[in-house]
């Protein structure tokens, strides 16, 4: 487990209260891995026991958590956040493989253990979920549903208050979701279809959200509409977005309309470096062209602020790490996800 001492902080009300399935999606390079991360710890502040999946076979939880790579078992990681009314839960990680996922479906449900076993060894289950990917996002999704709906069948398991789960792209996330739709043309009955239908049950609940990341550039906002649009033509409850990696915004409306028309004193700016003793060589006119540069990226993130707004669906901010993201920048984002009301 990763030892981290969590900052403390003031207990909010969730926006979310009726989740148990927390599912972060977003276009790949906006950082949805970082927010599911966050996230889990933010739940865990609540003195509760969360689970983070992952489904794409990175890696990417054990590198943010630095910490050996992850089996195909349930991991203690982290201590979620302190607050000030109860002491932090835990978050526990999960590696999900479609092979490793088949072998326990066959060992649960049909009792082939050592069976199960000799089939991955002639390769049949490579084999099955290479000519059918709709049943690799069934047993991907299996095992996330199983986790929050855990019963007899896994005995002795952890149960769990809440599970993040680290989707694949919004590209792909409604179809990755949508396993019943998916299994259609391949499964009309028996026990996958059945699954299927009883998993899509909680993915269509009010248990269930699926979390948007971007960034505010166009792309990215374009896809978080769309995505949200593809997720509500198909019926799968859409939560909140999260906008990530915001540049700071402690400069005047005034001062960046300067910025962006060359009109800062520079004078003024030669003034404070030479009473700050710094050498002046140069320096001014970079720092003008970096203000410039500033002032242009902010005027474009808030006609994309203005977008995301317009979606309809909470939105929160979270901002770029100067010192990017480690397991100190993990629990300080956690920190900003639980003060406005995702956690």
């Amino acid at each position: 487990m990763t030892e981290h001492r969590s900052p403390t902080v003031v207990g909010v009300s969730t926006d979310w209260p009726r989740v148990r399935l927390h599912v972060v999606t977003g276009k790949g390079g906006t950082g949805k891995s970082t927010v599911a991360a966050s996230l889990a710890l933010a739940l865990a502040s609540h003195g509760k026991n969360v689970l983070l999946c992952e489904v794409e076979g990175r890696q990417g939880i054990a590198r943010m958590f630095d910490v050996d790579p992850l089996p195909y078992e349930e991991r203690r990681l982290a201590t979620g956040l302190v607050t000030d009314s109860q002491s932090a839960g835990t978050v526990y990680a999960l590696h999900i493989d479609a092979e490793s996922a088949l072998l326990e479906y066959l060992a649960m449900y049909y009792k082939l253990g050592r069976a199960g076993r000799a089939l991955d060894r002639f390769g049949v289950i490579e084999f099955a979920t290479t000519i059918a990917p709709g049943v690799r996002d069934v047993l991907l999704t299996g095992k996330v549903f199983e986790a929050v709906e855990r019963n007899s069948r896994n005995k002795g398991a952890r149960q769990y208050d809440a599970v993040v789960l680290d989707a694949p792209p919004t590209g792909r996330i409604t179809q990755f979701l949508n396993v019943s739709d998916e299994l259609a043309g391949l499964a009309k009955v028996g026990p996958i279809k059945n699954q299927s239908e009883t998993m899509m049950t909680l993915f269509r609940s009010p248990r269930t959200v699926v979390h948007m990341v971007t960034l505010l550039e166009e792309m990215p906002v374009q896809e978080t509409a769309d995505g949200i649009d593809h997720l509500r033509d198909a019926g799968l409850p859409v939560g909140g977005v999260v906008v990530n990696l915001v540049r700071p915004r402690d400069l005047k409306a005034k001062d960046l309309a300067a910025a962006r028309k060359g009109a800062l004193d520079a004078g003024a700016i030669a003034e404070d470096l030479s009473k700050a003793g710094i050498d002046q060589d140069g320096l001014v006119e970079e720092l003008l062209s970096e203000a410039r540069d500033h002032a242009e990226r902010r005027g474009l993130e808030d006609s994309q602020r203005r977008i995301v707004k317009a979606l309809g669906v909470p939105t929160y901010e979270l901002p770029r790490l100067a010192g990017g993201v480690d397991l100190g920048g993990l629990y300080e984002l956690a920190a900003l996800l639980k003060e406005q009301g995702l956690a």
